[in-house]
């Protein structure tokens, strides 16, 4: 009976041990959340992608879905970067006509603040009244484009959230 109490008390004490060093090794590998910085150059898509996702990522208050839709407005004036609007453009307007399900976030940001407020309002022209209710649409822009994309999404019913780039 001493040993049993013995055998018992030492499989206690272990599992005590390694529950504080898991523990420790939560709080050691738990990463220190450090805002990524917006890029200073249009070019850097890279750079741009990254600073939009921790965007979304501290936007994401209400959210029930795992994954939000986000949109990446590319800037330029060459071919490339146009014929990437006006997919994108499509494919917005596609998500749009479909309506989005309660829950979800569509975010949109990009180096150029107004092309990326004319897509989300050309997007939303033709959304049904009260079709976006409890979907939530980020816009991380300049705040000299905030009224205008906000009054394009008025009728959509979406809980629009604003961040200014910086």
């Amino acid at each position: 009976m001493r040993k049993l109490m013995q055998a018992a008390l030492l499989g206690l004490l272990s599992v005590l041990v390694l529950t504080a060093c898991d523990k420790k090794e939560e709080e050691a590998a738990a990463p220190v959340a450090v805002e990524v910085k917006m890029p200073t150059t249009a070019g850097d898509r890279a750079g741009w992608k990254a600073y939009l996702i921790d965007v979304v990522k501290r936007n994401m208050a209400g959210v029930t879905s795992s994954r939000p839709y986000m949109y990446f407005v590319p800037a330029g004036e060459d071919q490339a970067a146009q014929d990437e609007r006006i997919n994108q453009l499509e494919n917005v307007r596609t998500v749009v006509a479909r309506t989005v399900l309660p829950g979800n976030m569509l975010a949109f940001g990009g180096p150029d603040s107004k092309l990326t407020g004319d897509l989300i309002a050309d997007s939303f022209k033709d959304a049904k009244a009260g079709a976006f209710k409890d979907v939530i649409v980020l816009f991380v822009g300049a705040a000299a484009d905030q009224t205008r994309v906000q009054e394009a999404l008025a009728a959509s019913g979406a809980t629009y959230r604003f961040v200014e780039m910086k």
